[in-house]
């Protein structure tokens, strides 16, 4: 076990401004000319939210980020995703991932933040009342359903949405060599599995569910452990029988997973699920294929991707928030103590 964790959040506020986060950096500088997009806007609204002892400037983010995913959402519950530099919305409003983090973020800030909860509750309930066909933006909008329940438990539209994601992830296969409910692992895989450990609890009568997110979980983590290291699922996917280790690995998958394991070991209380929180923190240390740190220490920023070489030297806004949320949960579960 490391010593006690230190998140810095410098980087996070080098890549802010009063509208929301930049999606891209050429190494630490923000490339303005990219624009802004939900995806991260969203991810950045759970963490500063989950900040248990957040600075004033990090508490004024929750704010700016919030007021963000608000203006990204439409009357009929869809969500925008690409915001340009000059603050304009750049494609059509749908019910992909983005939409999925929306109702993540709007979740976490309705169970977190008394003062904002009314304003995030009133579009959870509107958006929430979408479907999508994508199991991940599924997934992502089931966490946030879960974060509605635990402040509302009787909320019918969240046990709603949370029963219809994990009826469309569905099981995992009953092939030992294969627990996952898809023919190929593509990105942020955790996130089913997490999903069905939700609704499981969540949800009467789902134990069921909750022993299949359990199962796709333990399964994963044997997929994505090499030694005593993660060795996690590249970025274009994998499949049995396909080379590993692969590249390029991404800091969102670990992240995932550590989100996912962290939900594990607070249902279970078994220190299997805590010691892979540990192990995931690790990965972003340099315990990892290529034995490389991704944290910057200057900076306090993540860098973008695993290479076979090295690292990706840039440092946007998708790998510092995922370095951020593991520690975060590393941190949490270390200082739990058991």
């Amino acid at each position: 076990m490391s010593n006690t964790i230190t998140i810095s959040y410098a980087h996070l506020l080098r890549l802010s401004d009063d509208c929301g986060i930049f999606e891209h950096a050429k190494f630490t500088t923000p490339r303005l000319e990219n624009g802004y997009c939900v995806d991260d806007v969203a991810r950045a609204l759970v963490v500063v939210v989950r900040e248990p002892e957040p600075t004033e400037e990090l508490d004024a983010l929750v704010r700016v980020y919030l007021r963000f995913v608000l203006d990204a959402c439409t009357e009929d519950g869809r969500c925008h995703n690409r915001r340009g530099a000059d603050r304009s919305w750049q494609d059509e409003p749908s019910v992909e991932d983005h939409w999925g983090r929306a109702l993540w973020a709007l979740g976490t800030v309705v169970a977190c933040r008394p003062e904002l909860a009314e304003q995030a509750s009133v579009q959870f309930t509107i958006s929430a009342k979408q479907r999508s066909q994508f199991p991940r933006a599924m997934a992502f909008a089931a966490l946030g359903a879960s974060e509605v329940l635990r402040s509302d438990p009787g909320n019918l539209t969240a046990q709603a949405l949370l029963a219809d994601a994990a009826a469309l992830i569905g099981p995992p296969t009953r092939r030992l060599d294969w627990r996952w409910p898809e023919p190929r692992l593509h990105y942020a895989n955790a996130v089913l599995a997490e999903a069905l450990l939700a609704a499981g609890a969540a949800l009467p009568g789902q134990g069921r569910t909750h022993a299949d997110g359990l199962a796709m979980l333990r399964w994963l983590l044997e997929m994505e452990t090499a030694g005593d290291h993660l060795s996690v699922t590249p970025v274009d996917g994998w499949a049995t029988g396909e080379k590993r280790p692969g590249f390029d690995q991404q800091p969102i998958e670990v992240a995932t997973l550590a989100d996912a394991c962290a939900r594990a070991y607070d249902d279970t209380k078994d220190h299997h699920w805590k010691d892979a929180v540990l192990l995931c923190e690790a990965w972003f240390r340099g315990s990892n294929d290529v034995s490389t740190p991704l944290i910057d220490p200057v900076s306090g920023g993540c860098c973008d991707g695993l290479e076979p070489t090295g690292r990706n030297e840039n440092q946007g806004a998708e790998s510092t928030l995922a370095l951020i949320s593991t520690m975060q949960q590393a941190r949490r579960l270390q200082q739990a103590g058991e």
